[in-house]
């Protein structure tokens, strides 16, 4: 099976079909699968990673490695690359994104992950807050509903696993629309990504995601805007946004990053 990054909206079902969970858990290996739980966004580690293990060695997992690091430096420990090592997969749980950021951002652990995801030779989830810092940008908080205006969201440096795309999760449900497309404003070469709960988008190479769960991906570009005030307005005066182009992508849906195109569904 193909190692692939999942981006995942948050919420996930974990209880009936765990669909997303499901798939996470047969990208890494299945049976042979050894999984590493990274619960530092949480303020209640030990109970979030104790969750997911369960849910993990129920399915099957050969083995599962937590990385419950408190502080940054703990974070900063070379011998966590050694826990890696054996990990096929990795799976980051939701909780607060810049606290996940403040312990890992620049860690030999987390270097070490991107470059064996972008690489294809491990598969890695995250999410809610561990979606939120999939992109190179990312969005820290916010506000939700309201229109576009540069105060409404609150950006930050991600973790850069897709650093092409920035992630906004728990999307419908919170009525982010807004906050994603002030975000493109103040970054317009990257792809917005709005993702619904126990939804997901699931990258593999060659720049493609599919879009798996009960929710749609809401694909915000604004390579094509010919016109916006996003530079010219006050923080809390609204963006206006020419030519805006906005995808919303069910499950089987694909895309194509780097031609900023819809694919047609797999049959």
């Amino acid at each position: 099976m193909q190692h692939a990054i999942l981006a995942v909206g948050g919420a996930e079902d974990k209880v009936h079909g765990k669909e997303i969970l499901h798939t996470f858990f047969e990208r890494a290996g299945g049976t042979a699968a050894c999984i590493g739980i990274i619960p530092c966004a949480s303020r209640d580690p030990v109970a979030i990673a104790g969750r997911y293990e369960q849910i993990f060695t129920a399915m099957g997992a050969s083995q599962i490695a937590i990385m419950d690091i408190r502080d940054r430096t703990q974070g900063e420990d070379p011998a966590w690359k050694t826990v890696l090592e054996p990990c096929t997969g990795v799976f980051i749980t939701g909780g607060d994104q810049v606290r996940l950021c403040g312990l890992l951002a620049d860690t030999p652990l987390i270097d070490s992950i991107r470059q064996l995801a972008q690489l294809g030779q491990l598969t890695l989830a995250g999410t809610s807050a561990g979606a939120a810092v999939m992109g190179h940008h990312m969005i820290a908080g916010g506000g939700s509903g309201e229109t576009p205006h540069r105060s409404l969201v609150d950006m930050a440096l991600g973790l850069g696993f897709v650093p092409e795309v920035i992630v906004d999760q728990h999307f419908h449900n919170r009525n982010r629309m807004a906050r994603l497309m002030s975000a493109i404003a103040m970054q317009p070469d990257r792809l917005g990504l709005g993702i619904d709960e126990d939804t997901c988008a699931l990258f593999e190479g060659h720049g493609r995601f599919q879009v798996i769960g009960k929710g749609v991906v809401a694909v915000v570009d604004a390579a094509a805007i010919t016109h916006t005030n996003a530079t010219d307005v006050g923080p809390e005066e609204p963006i206006g946004l020419h030519g805006l182009r906005v995808h919303l992508l069910a499950h089987g849906d694909r895309f194509d990053l780097t031609h900023r195109r819809v694919l047609a569904a797999l049959c």
